[in-house]
């Protein structure tokens, strides 16, 4: 049994870990607000880009339209671009978006597909390079930037097209978290190459059912709008990771804080009783000593 010196030391330093817990959950809640108003802010632009590709993208012929679009014409090797966070100590955000990749991954195996690996975030990397390492070919590093912004995904977004052009794959697709709310993210994969805009009942649904006429041409705009649309994705899969990943994080330093409060309640009580015996066992010396004279 341990002695009430080793308890007084567990209680207090159960309790400094409960002052962390709570600051980091305050801490994540301050940055929640922000992240969650720029992924909401950033699905409106990222919708209307895919109705303005729809609109454009029918009236283009198969032999017109950019590579982006039409793709190699095979299925062989798939690319995975798999963002996660940078750090942890927020519950299973990443496993989840790792796990959804794995299943993804191991579906292509199957099937005699050639995978690729693209990771942005040190923990998706840190998770699939136990069993998929040797079809990592690269990784995104973002620890340095405080604040993610267009800049990197537009990089990202040069990096994904130039292994396309360079004849690295034929499929691209892109794996984040979409933020619901704070309990709730959802893993998602989202086809970024060959495009996929959306259907054209959708895009009417949403006021895109005028005729247009394109200057130079619909494939001229094509080429410029389908790079800068992946960029776009790839902005919106970076705010909607930092929106879910600081939701998770307060959750989970929530959590934490109530364990280590039943758990210093805990110890409270065994210490208690510990010393309640003690004082007990050295009265009943003192009694029987006496009573002894």
């Amino acid at each position: 049994m341990a002695s009430l010196k080793d308890l007084r030391n567990r209680i207090a330093s159960v309790k400094a870990t409960q002052k962390i817990t709570k600051a980091m959950q305050m801490v994540a809640a301050a940055k929640l607000r922000r992240a969650q108003e720029a992924a909401e802010a950033a699905r409106p632009y990222a919708q209307r880009m895919g109705a303005v590709l729809a609109n454009v993208a029918s009236t283009v012929s198969g032999s017109d339209a950019p590579p982006l679009m039409t793709g190699t014409g095979k299925d062989d090797t798939h690319l995975l671009v798999v963002a996660t966070a940078e750090r942890g100590l927020c519950g299973g955000f990443n496993s989840q978006i790792a796990r959804h990749a794995r299943e993804h991954i191991r579906k292509l195996l199957s099937e005699g597909k050639t995978v690729k690996i693209l990771c942005i975030g040190k923990k998706g990397y840190d998770i699939l390079r136990r069993e998929y390492g040797q079809l990592i070919i690269d990784r995104v590093d973002l620890r340095e930037v405080k604040r993610v912004g267009f800049v990197n995904a537009d990089e990202i977004a040069k990096k994904i097209i130039g292994l396309f052009e360079n004849g690295q794959f034929d499929v691209c697709t892109l794996f984040y978290s979409e933020f619901k709310s704070v309990i709730s993210q959802v893993p998602t994969a989202l086809q970024v190459i060959p495009a996929q805009p959306p259907a054209a009942g959708e895009a009417e649904s949403q006021g895109s059912d005028a005729a247009y006429e394109y200057e130079p041409d619909a494939a001229g705009i094509l080429a410029d709008l389908i790079p800068r649309n992946i960029a776009i994705q790839v902005f919106r899969a970076l705010l909607e990771n930092a929106a879910g990943e600081m939701g998770a994080k307060m959750t989970a330093m929530d959590n934490a804080t109530r364990n280590a409060g039943e758990m210093i309640d805990k110890l409270s009580i065994t210490y208690n009783r510990q010393r309640q015996a003690q004082i007990t066992k050295e009265l009943i010396e003192i009694i029987s000593g006496a009573e002894a004279l």
